[in-house]
């Protein structure tokens, strides 16, 4: 049964970090997603990254742009892309569209299961924090493709202009 409460868990064993994504997920988890992309970029002996989608029941666009980040963090650090498994057609086709398969493996099941996972704590983020996260997500969504900049950039410019004028006053 699914849970439609986000939540995030975590394993790593023999090179192999699994990331496992549970319910629906927001963006109060994305501080939790952020510190994963900067550990993940640290982590000593990492080989493969795992991302499993399949009891997500949906995934927010600004998650969406720390999973690109997570991606991004290990590029150059494991010999294949990270893979994302999606058995959902709605989660496999928002992952279509937002052109995930550009940094991503996408594949419907897995070829084992990861064992030990463990819950990770969502880390309390306060407003700005949150406002700087979801324009970072968006930044890093607009790059993956046209869609994406067409689709966020007044979202993106909405932001940018909330922050300077946070920032000037």
């Amino acid at each position: 049964m699914i849970n439609h409460e986000g939540r995030i868990k975590a394993a790593f064993a023999s090179g192999v970090f699994v990331l496992k994504l549970c319910g629906d997920v927001r963006l109060t988890l994305c501080a939790t997603l952020d510190r994963q992309a900067q550990q993940l970029a640290e982590t000593p002996g990492l080989e493969t990254l795992i991302i499993d989608l399949r009891d997500t029941t949906n995934v927010d666009s600004t998650a969406l742009g720390f999973l690109a980040k997570v991606a991004m963090a290990v590029q150059g650090r494991v010999s294949e892309p990270p893979t994302i498994i999606a058995d959902n057609p709605d989660v496999q086709r928002m992952l279509d569209v937002m052109g995930f398969s550009r940094i991503f493996t996408l594949v419907e099941s897995p070829i084992t299961e990861a064992r030990d996972l463990r819950d990770l704590p969502e880390i309390p983020t306060d407003v700005e924090e949150t406002r700087q996260r979801v324009l970072e997500a968006h930044r890093i969504l607009m790059r993956l493709n046209e869609h994406n900049r067409e689709e966020f950039q007044p979202l993106v410019e909405m932001l940018e202009a909330q922050q300077a004028a946070s920032h000037g006053s």
